[in-house]
């Protein structure tokens, strides 16, 4: 796993889950990104941390307690390959969007058995 969320874990944290940008990202205008493995997602016991960025950087820490869904969007070509996107829905209408992560029902799952 990355270096910025290993370097951020407060005190009794740990990480659940680590997920990627999927390889079909490649092909995309966020190549750079994929070929230098610069984004970073997990799923914490306590929280939801994604890094995005290369030069300039987008950080999103939520607090599982302040989470209310977790949406999985996938088409046909994503189902097959085994990419998606996921949007974080917080209280109060927060919305965070990540684009072609490799297997976004196993994030989603992963938060749903963190907070039952």
């Amino acid at each position: 796993m990355g270096s910025y969320i290993n370097k951020n874990l407060i005190s009794g944290e740990e990480v659940v889950l680590s997920a990627k940008n999927h390889w079909v990202n490649f092909f995309s205008s966020n190549f750079l990104a994929y070929l230098l493995n610069s984004n970073e997602y997990a799923i914490t016991n306590k929280r939801i941390i994604a890094k995005e960025g290369i030069i300039s950087r987008r950080i999103v820490e939520i607090n599982l307690s302040k989470i209310e869904s977790v949406n999985v969007d996938q088409g046909i070509i994503g189902r097959i390959l085994g990419f998606g996107s996921f949007t974080i829905i917080g209280t109060g209408g927060t919305r965070e969007t990540f684009l072609q992560i490799e297997n976004p029902v196993k994030i989603k799952r992963t938060f749903q058995e963190l907070v039952s």
